[in-house]
């Protein structure tokens, strides 16, 4: 039941409920599967075995004469046509690039790459007939183990060499940082492959009327895959029309132009027949793209005081077999927040991306910063083991007090605003900090076997992934701006088209409320339409924490437009003079009377334009487009206390608190879903998920059965809090939420698990931390 507040206080900050759930719970939406159109076709995707091989002869013949199908293709009969898949981020002038078919033609390089389809007239024919297609390898040797790939006698997973590239960056005098510190931490930490696994799905449906094509697609992207299919397929962009319906999640893995995005356009552009493709869960698990892993070599350079002098950071990334949209880029992200909240005299950073015989990497939540994070936490907390402070204490001698801001990094970053003082000691007071040290300290005075481990992560982020200026500094392939349409309806209603797409983030809700304080409309008048090429013509789309504080700010600028506009029209009607208006809530009066129109009264008679100043066009609708000059910069605190038993191995989270500080907050609701879900995202990386190869690269963890994700039984009940510093680089003062709780909580959990494990000698425990690897860390395997 919402709940309904003064007046005054408006809507932004209000707890509603949100207003998209009715539909997406009860699943009376459209998502892409659902999609039904007469002659609707199916395909189906045959997929390589092998790693890496040579394809020397693919026989369809037999496929053809199975029941209901109506074609066969391999990849040799898209050679053509089919392009390379996009990537959009060339990192260095000399990254290698190679060639990426979505159907591969002469050769494979991960196991699920496609080689061949079927289209038939039922999904379950489609598949039964790819049993019929023979496909010859000649097996070439793969390609699996990151530092094994550099070697200058390794198998080459293309002719150019396995070295994508190397990205170098820097800032102050490193030698002298690290020249005689009196303190040395250098610490390894791998970061696992994971596998996005998203609530729906991929699926695709396109379908054609002889001259456009409308492509839906459980995509994140709507309006770069529409620029990109264009550019791939050499099919006019205006004749293209993407539609991103209701999508089911997305966590990075639908920030991508897929190769069956790509070859489901090309199929109905041959057949002329629309066509459809959903992906089963282990094609999913074999073909969506992963992320992370990446090796981390951290050195900190620090003084007896435990002040910070310098950091170094050298990062091995596997690209996988090719580079997708914004692979490179992803371990970059994370290059400006290694040195987190900290000060310090100099940093230096370096990054080789690798390609490897595995399915490509690129973004995924958090994208770069969660990686970051980890690393630099987990050496912090090293730092502190070996200078005896109390961790908490470790960062208050060298976070960014709240006097200092604004602040510019050794990285070149300003931070506007933040408060880590402030969210630390919530959390601390939260957590119970204090007397939990007590048990553990008598813990380990009576050698429990089940020991007590409280693990710290003091984090910042760089959210609204936008400046466009920078994001071109960085070779990145557009810019980052955010659009927006505000069109007053004749009877005052709103209807807003957003150029951000969302895919569970509440965008509706949110809009909604932020319009009707703008406009001074009540919160139901407002419909929020987007994700629809054709109707949200203009925009960049959903990652990197970036629809609140650029997609929101350019609604906000579209508002201000709409009531320019409406102060003209109130001031004919009340024969003022525009500069004697004043808006407030909703209604325009003249200073110092009580005379006054409503915002719904000016919109009837501008439709009606009877009496409109001259040269005043009959039209309220404005559109803006919003470019910030400056990331925003989330931060918190996040505690977490874990309970391992020696003896077995097992850990259980016993409390967690996660204190963050995102900026103004629009719905509180929603910032407690996101932070609940970015949370238990993150403790899924720290004990449970791993996306795991075999020596001949096959993937092994192809299934829910495999692959494990954190259940509801698996987490504990979080406890939450928020401080609030507003950005100080938008009108509204927000700054992001949606990958705080995961770039925050991984460290957190396994700081604790090295925490408890302290007296046994334990530095490290390799992700995921599972019971096996806990006890062997125990029992001297991981020291």
């Amino acid at each position: 039941m919402t709940v309904r507040l003064d007046v005054e206080q408006g809507e932004v900050g209000r707890a509603r409920r949100r207003k998209e759930d009715t539909r997406l719970v009860t699943g009376r939406t459209q998502w892409t599967d659902n999609i039904q159109v007469p002659g609707l076709l199916y395909v189906a995707f045959l997929r390589s075995p092998m790693a890496h091989a040579r394809i020397s002869r693919v026989d369809v013949s037999a496929a053809r004469e199975k029941a209901g199908v109506v074609a066969v293709y391999s990849g040799q009969d898209f050679a053509d046509e089919q392009g390379s898949l996009p990537c959009a981020w060339p990192v260095t002038e000399d990254m290698v690039l190679p060639e990426h078919p979505p159907m591969a033609v002469n050769e494979v390089r991960y196991v699920g790459e496609a080689v061949a389809c079927v289209v038939a007239t039922d999904r379950y024919l489609a598949l039964d007939a790819l049993e019929a297609i023979e496909v010859d390898y000649e097996p070439l040797p793969p390609v699996l183990d990151m530092n094994a790939a550099l070697e200058p006698d390794a198998p080459k997973v293309h002719e150019a060499g396995n070295k994508a590239f190397t990205w170098k960056f820097s800032g102050g005098d490193i030698d002298a940082a690290f020249q005689d510190a009196p303190v040395v931490i250098d610490r390894r930490y791998r970061q696992q492959r994971l596998i996005p696994s998203a609530m729906e799905p991929r699926a695709v449906v396109v379908q054609t009327d002889g001259e456009t094509y409308t492509v839906h697609s459980a995509t994140q992207i709507p309006h770069i895959l529409r620029v990109m299919l264009s550019l791939t397929t050499g099919i006019p962009e205006h004749r293209l029309r993407v539609i991103a319906p209701d999508v089911g999640g997305g966590f990075g893995s639908k920030l991508q132009v897929t190769a069956e995005e790509v070859l489901c356009l090309l199929i109905c552009r041959r057949l002329g027949k629309p066509v459809k493709w959903t992906e089963s869960r282990t094609e999913g698990n074999l073909t969506v793209h992963h992320g992370r892993d990446q090796i981390q070599h951290i050195e900190i350079a620090a003084e007896r005081d435990g002040r910070i002098r310098g950091i170094r950071v050298n990062l091995l990334a596997d690209m996988g077999a090719y580079m997708m949209l914004v692979t490179p880029g992803v371990p970059l992200l994370g290059a400006f927040m290694y040195n987190g909240i900290y000060k310090m005299d100099a940093y230096d950073f370096t990054c080789t991306g690798v390609f490897t015989t595995k399915m490509p990497t690129d973004a995924y939540r958090g994208a770069g910063r969660p990686e970051a994070t980890y690393a630099l936490e987990r050496a912090i907390d090293e730092l502190a083991n070996e200078l005896s402070l109390d961790p908490i204490e470790l960062r208050r001698r060298n976070w960014i007090k709240h006097e200092e801001f604004p602040y510019e990094t050794i990285c070149g970053l300003t931070y506007d605003s933040g408060n880590y003082e402030a969210a630390t000691e919530k959390a601390l007071a939260l957590l119970g900090y204090d007397k939990l040290r007590a048990e553990q300290a008598d813990r380990r005075e009576r050698n429990d076997p089940v020991q007590l481990g409280i693990g710290v992560s003091t984090y910042t982020e760089m959210c609204g992934l936008a400046p466009s200026r920078v994001l071109g500094s960085l070779s990145y392939g557009a810019g980052g701006w955010e659009h927006a349409d505000v069109r007053m309806l004749p009877t005052g209603k709103v209807e807003v088209v957003t150029g951000s797409s969302p895919h569970g983030q509440g965008h509706e809700t949110a809009w909604s409320q932020i319009v009707a304080d703008q406009l001074g409309v009540p919160f139901e008048d407002v419909s929020v339409i987007h994700g629809d090429t054709s109707s949200s013509h203009k925009g960049m789309d959903t990652y990197g924490s970036r629809s609140l504080a650029v997609g929101g700010i350019a609604v906000v600028r579209a508002c201000d437009k709409v009531k320019e506009k409406a102060k003209q029209i109130a001031a004919h009607l009340l024969e003022a003079s525009p500069d004697d208006i004043e808006f407030d809530r909703g209604t325009f009066r003249v200073r110092g009377t009580e005379s006054g129109k409503t915002i719904q009264e000016i919109a009837l008679a501008t439709f009606a334009a009877h009496n409109l100043p001259d040269g005043v066009e009959p039209r309220l609708d404005a559109s803006a487009t919003f470019d910030p000059e400056n990331f925003s910069f989330p931060h918190g605190t996040h505690l977490c206390a874990v309970e391992v038993d020696t003896e077995t191995g097992a850990t259980r989270i016993r409390s967690y608190v996660a204190v963050d500080d995102v900026g103004k907050v629009v719905n509180p609701l929603i910032v407690e879903g996101q932070v609940h879900g970015g949370i238990a995202q993150g403790i899924g990386q720290a004990l449970f998920e791993e996306a795991v190869y075999d020596a001949d690269g096959n993937l092994l963890t192809t299934t829910m059965a495999d692959y494990l994700l954190p259940s509801a039984a698996d987490l504990p009940a979080f406890i939450t809090d928020r401080t609030e510093t507003p950005a100080t680089t938008n009108p509204l003062g927000v700054k992001g939420v949606g990958e705080a709780g995961t770039i925050a909580s991984t460290p957190a959990v396994v700081n604790a698990i090295v925490d408890a494990l302290r007296p046994y000698g334990v530095h490290d425990v390799p992700m995921p931390c599972t019971p096996e690897r806990v006890w062997r860390a125990v029992q001297g395997g991981v020291a």
